[in-house]
């Protein structure tokens, strides 16, 4: 039912529902055999699917096998997940700022594959989410997980966060999302401090707090884990689409994700493509 709602939600903004996208798996449903590889193909179109750890430590085994698969697909368009970040010269250094996305951009760079973003409009997504919680909780859930991966997987300090915060929010206000009601990352600490008493600085809240698979009561979270999952599951429509769609036009596609996506995505997947 969950699925279906989200169908119906997608499909009136942006496309005709596709009957396949009800076998997406609801966060809240436990898998027992996940799967973060998938190999799937539709005639000449073949879909190469990794699911990473989100990581930014170029030694980390998974890059080196995210290249092999890469090198042996040879693909005609590589999707990835996140902002559309610059893309620095040096492998090592694209992955220590955007991890398996900045491996992916600089792999489709250096080889001149067309690159495409698996993530809905923006507005759509945040229109969505306000669809349950209020502005105020969803500017937080943006700008909070933003800085739990910048402290995390950038190490950086309170300083660098809120300058990266600010210019998040600037970036919002100039794509017309007037619905947060941040314009500084001192409204930010103004409104996590309605919240949270711990940890004391808003720039420190953790990572567990953004784990669609948790709930906000065991993390502390109070509404986080919720928007994260309504927000997870909301992108796993568009990603389903976008892949899906390109493999039936006949494109050698690869594509890597943060490894949870694989597998609620899997079962609607192999619809979309084997089945066609």
């Amino acid at each position: 039912m969950k699925t279906l709602i989200l169908l119906a939600t997608f499909a009136a903004a942006n496309a005709t529902a596709n009957p396949c996208l009800e076998r997406l798996v609801p966060y809240s449903t436990p898998i027992a055999n996940p799967e973060y590889r998938l190999a799937l193909a539709s005639g000449a179109g073949q879909l190469t699917y990794f699911g990473a750890r989100h990581s930014s430590d170029p030694a980390d085994p998974q890059f080196a096998e995210i290249e092999k698969q890469w090198n042996a697909q040879r693909p005609q368009i590589a999707f990835y997940e996140g902002p559309n970040r610059p893309v620095p010269k040096d492998r090592n250094e694209a992955i220590r700022q955007t991890g398996e996305s900045g491996l992916v951009r600089w792999l489709a760079t250096r080889d001149g594959v067309q690159l495409g973003r698996l993530e809905p409009d923006s507005k759509d997504e945040t229109n969505y989410l306000l669809e349950r919680f209020t502005p105020e909780q969803v500017g937080l859930f943006f700008t909070l997980r933003e800085a739990a991966r910048l402290r995390e997987r950038r190490n950086m300090g309170e300083a660098e966060i809120t300058r990266s915060i600010d210019q998040l929010l600037e970036r919002a206000a100039g794509m017309g999302l007037n619905a947060i009601p941040f314009r500084t990352s001192a409204d930010v600490a103004q409104a996590y401090a309605r919240y949270w008493k711990e940890p004391a600085q808003w720039w420190q809240a953790p990572s567990r707090w953004f784990d669609p698979q948790a709930k906000s009561e065991d993390t502390g979270g109070i509404f986080t884990n919720e928007v994260n999952a309504r927000s997870s599951a909301f992108r796993n429509i568009n990603m389903v689409q976008r892949l899906s769609a390109t493999v039936r036009e006949g494109k050698k596609v690869f594509a890597v994700v943060g490894r949870d996506h694989v597998s609620h995505q899997a079962e609607a997947l192999r619809c979309a493509i084997d089945n066609n």
